[in-house]
């Protein structure tokens, strides 16, 4: 199934999961990369490029200031994807 990444902050998404960041980053390294699916020589670096892109998308996500929001707090998440 191909996917639109969706956004991922508040109040759009006011519960963003773990799934959510990793599915948005998996759907980026697919449009990227060309492949739903990688051959087995690319498996390895198709799946740190996921676990790359979902890392800096919640290390984004946590840095995120929404205004009008009040329960904004900067956490340190230390996520594997």
């Amino acid at each position: 199934m191909c996917r639109s990444i969706k956004t991922l902050r508040p109040p759009v998404t006011p519960e963003v999961t773990e799934e959510d960041v990793r599915a948005a980053a998996l759907q980026y390294v697919r449009k990227v990369s060309g492949f739903r699916a990688p051959a087995a020589h690319n498996r390895e670096v198709f799946d740190h490029a996921v676990a790359a892109v979902a890392a800096a998308t919640q290390e984004l996500l946590d840095g995120l200031q929404v205004r009008g929001s009040t329960t904004h707090q900067h956490h340190q998440h230390h996520h594997q994807y």
